[in-house]
């Protein structure tokens, strides 16, 4: 297929590659042939009926279109949402709607990527790196949303910069579909929470520990996405750390994370279960589960969105009979949940009881990302965005765990 056409609004009897999609969107039914000379409005009206378009025009132009319909997207957000919902769950709810029919609508804009991922629209930059490191080697053209390239191409310069870990006094490079340790609340706790003294053993980093001599032989770290975590408690003087992830890019993003940090024999992929494979024992395991029990709506989300609490069920059950005599299983987790009334702080500790295990400790962190900030200083309006209401009160805590 050409990169420009010239005419606007054509129809296609099939998309002209093979369609993909990160968050699992279903390929389009109906798709027109799109350039510069169709306007927002009209672009608006065939996409919120279903209609692909597929774009053929200047490349800065369709982040103009896409822009475009992003502002009628969120006026159409704005004439729904006339009703206040009652309580922070439905706030919630009707958010997550909103967003999802958002996506929905922005997603129908798309462009074809060639056999080697090149982007042939004029004044396109040169996407080829950036979707070989999201999407794996080429194997042939395919259509995905512009939405979603431009993600894949973001991705690309937080990979490329990194992100400064305070804790770590060193940039962590996350991957794409690998979710961010911008929260640094989160590292912050695993960074000073005391490490179980009872599990100390020979070891194999005596005298390195900044732990005042103590040593701990082994550490899991389930679900360790850019494996930061994992880093701190190496740099802490634990001997090594067995990671895991349900994802394969987590864990690709670990090992990349722990040779660009000199501890690539210490911190070592153990599989994509939620325990390492065996029924190996560790001092001390750390898990910092999705804080949200509430159902993903794409695989980019699992970072945010445990469904039912699974993970976190998870890791409690299997808790005591992975923890060496005298170690500890380290919770972190926001209540969040909680504010919002999907789960209580009583499910919380019946869960905890249920699995056999005790709070021997707790630290509490208030969050200092900027959602958390805004809603801060904008907690007059807590009657009207419930939602705002719960980011302003959210505490992160990391829960000291032993067998009861």
């Amino acid at each position: 297929m050409p990169a420009t056409v010239h005419t606007t609004l054509t129809p296609v009897t099939a998309l002209p590659a093979r369609w993909h999609s990160e968050n699992g969107t279903p390929p389009p039914s109906r798709v027109v042939l799109a350039d510069d000379r169709l306007r927002a409005d009209a672009a608006h009206r065939l996409a919120s009926t279903g209609n692909a378009l597929l774009w053929q025009g200047d490349y800065h132009g369709a982040r103009q279109l896409l822009a475009a319909l992003a502002r009628r997207a969120e006026h159409g957000t704005r004439r729904r949402g006339t009703a206040h919902p009652a309580t922070a769950a439905e706030a919630f709810r009707e958010q997550r709607s909103d967003r999802a029919r958002t996506a929905r609508l922005l997603g129908r804009l798309v462009v074809r990527l060639e056999a080697d991922h090149a982007l042939l629209l004029r004044r396109a930059p040169d996407v080829r790196q950036a979707c070989r490191e999201a999407y794996g080697p080429a194997d042939g053209p395919r259509v995905v949303a512009l939405r979603e390239l431009l993600g894949v191409l973001g991705a690309r310069q937080w990979r490329e910069r990194g992100v400064e870990v305070p804790a770590l006094g060193a940039r962590v490079h996350p991957h794409y579909g690998v979710f961010s340790p911008v929260r640094g609340e989160y590292v912050d706790l695993v960074a000073r929470a005391p490490l179980p003294t009872a599990a100390a053993g020979s070891g194999t980093n005596a005298g390195n520990s900044t732990d005042a001599g103590i040593d701990i032989d082994t550490a899991f770290d389930l679900g360790t996405g850019t494996g930061v975590l994992a880093a701190v408690l190496a740099r802490r003087g634990v001997g090594r750390v067995l990671v895991t992830d349900a994802s394969p890019r987590a864990l690709d993003c670990a090992r990349d994370n722990a040779h660009r940090l000199g501890l690539a024999d210490r911190i070592l992929a153990a599989g994509t279960g939620l325990y390492p494979p065996g029924d190996g024992r560790a001092a001390l395991v750390v898990c910092n589960p999705p804080w949200l029990p509430a159902e993903p709506t794409s695989a980019l989300e699992l970072g945010v969105y445990d469904p039912g609490g699974r993970m976190l069920h998870g890791f409690l059950d299997g808790l005591t009979e992975r923890l060496a005599p005298g170690g500890e299983g380290w919770l972190i987790l926001s209540d969040l949940a909680e504010h919002l009334g999907l789960r209580s702080r009583a499910d919380l500790q019946t869960a905890f009881t249920t699995a056999g295990l005790r709070v021997v400790g707790r630290l509490d962190a208030r969050p200092r990302h900027r959602r958390a900030t805004e809603a801060t200083r904008h907690a007059r309006g807590r009657a009207a965005d419930p939602v705002r209401a719960a980011r302003a009160a959210e505490v992160t805590s990391l829960w000291r765990l032993a067998p009861a």
